[in-house]
């Protein structure tokens, strides 16, 4: 049997959206005041799913308790209360827009569960909009 479950966490962030190589003009052109130069702050709202076979010993796809204390430790304390652009050395160097927070996030839970299981992350920047990640 297949099953997919899920956990929803929270993290509040700073960040601000720009092209190093690009003039101030040309970054508010493309990203607007997600470049203006003091940052802007998010509350996130993000859902882990792992999809995968179910264990007969055991009744879990995952458990539960191990993905909570695996958010915690690599996205939580990550993120939560930080700038983004300045505290996570990764987005020294690129766009911390959603899509490439989604797919940082992925990797650091992927490196942490089997690889027999389909990993999903949606994380939502405002209550409308979001991105989906899959691998």
């Amino acid at each position: 049997m297949i099953a997919t479950i899920s956990r929803k966490g929270y993290f509040s962030a700073a960040h601000r959206l720009y092209n190093p190589n690009w003039d101030y003009h040309k970054n508010i052109e493309k990203f607007g005041k997600c470049a203006y130069l003091n940052y802007h702050g998010h509350n996130y709202e993000y859902i882990v799913s792992l999809t995968g076979e179910v264990d007969p010993e055991t009744g879990f796809v995952f458990s539960l308790q191990k993905l909570k204390n695996i958010l915690r430790e690599e996205i939580e304390n990550l993120f939560d209360h930080k700038n983004i652009n300045l505290d996570i050395k990764e987005f020294s160097y690129k766009n911390p827009t959603a899509e490439n927070i989604a797919i940082f996030m992925w990797n650091r839970i992927h490196k942490k569960i089997s690889s027999s299981l389909n990993l999903r992350i949606i994380l939502y920047e405002t209550e409308n909009n979001f991105v989906k990640y899959e691998g």
